[in-house]
């Protein structure tokens, strides 16, 4: 999962922003064309094009069969019937091209959001850190304790629950990078906050399970911690002409790399 991650960030963090991170759009438009072209290729030669074009003609007649003969309900019912047992054929045909294609967007768009998503947080302002422990674990919420960076401050005294999690609210007084120590018994992890300064590649949560992968600003939780997870609000990064952060670049990616790819289905033979 982490050398995942790592291969993914030490990729992406040379290609994107190649003009800086407030040029968004380049990187918005770019690279949603470029999956929406690979997908049309890899749907081409990884689906079954003679089983769609089948399914598509047996699926048209039988709808045409509901209109020519609307007042033969017998015949309407037969159509109907004959198009729901069509249809998961049609499906399973375009399962593979998914498949072989799911990696590669979701890989792209993690990253996109990643570098494009939040914003850092102004100076000044106060946010709530958030650590979940494995429940009924020998470690406890009183065994967590937090180590500040010159910069930020404590804003009020930690939070600690019966079910394993601690929380402490933070005031960011000066910008930069920081980096947040939560000692969890004989462990140190770290939590990076980021604070004032030019758009950048904001850290988001820590994680320990696969959805680690989803958040590759900073290193996954190792399995062995008893740390489930570790949180920091973000900011939401306004985009312009479309709605602010994560939502806007996945509707935007979806939208664009499906319209790349109707518009290109002809010109590379492709049948959907």
């Amino acid at each position: 999962m982490q050398t995942y991650n790592n291969i993914a960030n030490a990729v992406f963090d040379f290609l994107l922003a190649p003009f800086g991170h407030d040029w968004f759009l380049f990187d918005l438009i770019l690279w949603p064309l470029l999956l929406g072209v690979g997908a049309i290729i890899v749907y081409k030669y990884t689906s079954n094009q003679k089983g769609i074009e089948s399914a598509k003609r047996q699926l048209s007649m039988h709808l045409l069969e509901i209109r020519l003969f609307r007042d033969d309900l017998l015949q309407v019912l037969k159509s109907t019937l004959l198009i729901v047992l069509k249809n998961p054929i049609y499906i399973g045909h375009n399962l593979v091209p998914m498949a072989v294609m799911i990696v590669p967007m979701v890989g792209v768009m993690v990253q996109l959001v990643a570098h494009y998503g939040y914003e850092p947080s102004p100076p000044g302002s106060t946010e709530l850190l958030r650590v979940v422990l494995d429940p009924g674990g020998a470690i406890t919420a009183a065994d967590v304790s937090l180590k500040l960076p010159p910069g930020i401050l404590l804003d009020a005294p930690p939070v600690r629950t019966a079910d394993g999690q601690v929380f402490w609210r933070l005031t960011a007084v000066e910008a930069g990078d920081h980096v947040l120590q939560i000692k969890v018994g004989d462990e140190t992890l770290e939590k990076g906050w980021a604070v004032g300064g030019e758009a950048r590649k904001i850290p988001v949560m820590r994680l320990r399970n696969w959805e680690a992968l989803l958040y590759p600003g900073e290193p996954a939780i190792p399995a062995s911690s008893p740390v489930q997870s570790i949180e920091l609000a973000v900011h939401t990064r306004p985009l312009a002409y479309l709605p602010d952060g994560e939502f806007g670049i996945l509707m935007w990616f979806f939208v664009l790399s499906m319209a790349a790819g109707f518009a290109l289905k002809d010109f590379f033979g492709v049948t959907l």
